[in-house]
């Protein structure tokens, strides 16, 4: 008997253990991706005259149908919640749901700590030297810290090498940076070009602020097309369902930088929804791979 409820204690640690690993969607209905292609284009709800290209898979028929598939998400953040209206939205805080397991979503924060950590063992030279390279060449701090809308639609603090003069900089973050921008410092201009002035985001990966892969976090109150996103896109906050990443589906396909046009604004968020409808430890690994060769190897911010 004894050992028996050992056994029965034991097993409820490892259920509350691989419970903290990650938020998991309460299953409502059954998601299917057969007959999904590698490679395609579908339309996009934001706005059915232009197509929404990815390169990561093709939704087909009648799968893209999404009317009632819906769940509660449990927020985990630690954080003080965004203030009533920064997020305008009758709408709750919710996903539709893709066909991920449950399983998934624990081997997935598993995964972050892992992958992040080896990944700051591994940069560390990198990290310091352009640490010391920013610190030598303008005043001011090494970081920037903003805050920025997270899980659940909360807030939490986000870390960035300084690109910017420190008194032209933008807490805010509601004045996006742009091409040639002056307030930019020659070495601003090859971590941002390079997004070295990303990675001290793996620290906001260990502390559980955010994921490798998933919707960038966004200010609160960001605008795009010259009005606030939640008026923009009114299913807008259903991307704050799952933790925001490093990198995202929309990131891979093209669209980051300035939200100055509003139509690859909202083709933005309709790929951070695909993303979370889609959501695999698998995709996230294609997409991992896929950022590596875009975005740190080509170079294509500013």
């Amino acid at each position: 008997m004894r050992s028996m409820m050992q056994a029965g204690f034991f097993k409820r640690l490892a259920n509350d253990y691989f419970n903290s690993l990650a938020v998991s969607p309460v299953r409502t209905t059954e998601y299917s991706l057969a007959g999904a292609s590698p490679v395609g284009s579908f339309p996009s709800e934001a706005d059915d005259s232009a197509p929404l290209q990815s390169v990561i898979w093709q939704p087909q028929g009648d799968n893209r149908a999404r009317a009632g598939r819906t769940a509660a998400v449990a927020s985990t953040a630690r954080r003080t919640p965004v203030p009533q209206g920064a997020v305008r939205s009758a709408e709750p805080v919710q996903t539709i749901l893709g066909s991920a397991a449950p399983w998934q979503h624990g081997v997935k924060r598993a995964m972050d700590f892992t992958l992040a950590l080896a990944a700051l063992i591994a940069l560390a030279p990198l990290l310091l030297t352009v640490a010391l390279i920013i610190k030598l060449s303008s005043r001011g701090p090494v970081f920037f810290k903003q805050y920025r809308v997270g899980l659940g639609n909360v807030e939490f603090e986000i870390y960035k090498f300084r690109s910017m003069y420190t008194d032209r900089c933008d807490v805010s973050g509601v004045a996006q940076t742009t091409e040639n921008d002056p307030r930019v410092t020659p070495i601003g201009r090859f971590i941002r070009r390079t997004s070295i002035d990303e990675l001290p985001q793996l620290l906001n990966v260990l502390k559980g602020d955010m994921s490798l892969v998933g919707p960038r976090p966004h200010v609160a109150g960001m605008l795009a097309g010259g009005v606030p996103y939640e008026e923009l896109v009114p299913n807008y906050p259903l991307r704050h369902a799952m933790r925001p990443g490093l990198t995202g589906l929309a990131q891979v396909n093209g669209y980051r930088g300035p939200t100055t046009d509003a139509n690859k604004a909202r083709l933005r968020v309709e790929h951070d929804l695909e993303y979370i409808r889609h959501f695999s430890v698998a995709l996230d690994m294609r997409i991992i791979l896929r950022t590596v060769w875009t975005e740190f190897l080509s170079g294509s911010g500013y």
